[in-house]
């Protein structure tokens, strides 16, 4: 259940950020925005698969796929500047 995956994987992302609005700290703000940046990275996985495995047509893919890449970069760059002005 490749697209199970996906929706657990997605919406943990989603959620893991809000969790990150009200942090305790900054290294649990860090911490949260870690966890929500390695599920975009697990999506991205299931993505392929599922695109790989022809669940999902090339265009959907590369309409999504877009998507979760400019997410991993935003959440990148969100968990590397806020450990240098930690």
């Amino acid at each position: 259940m490749l697209s199970k995956q996906v929706l657990r994987s997605g919406t943990s992302i989603g959620a893991l950020i809000k969790e990150s609005e009200h942090a305790q700290s900054k290294a649990d703000f860090i911490n949260k925005m870690s966890i929500a940046l390695k599920e975009a990275n697990e999506t991205e996985y299931w993505l392929q698969l599922l695109k790989d495995s022809d669940y999902i047509s090339e265009q959907s893919f590369d309409s999504i796929h877009n998507d979760s890449v400019e997410l991993i970069k935003l959440l990148v760059s969100i968990v590397k500047s806020s450990k240098i002005n930690k």
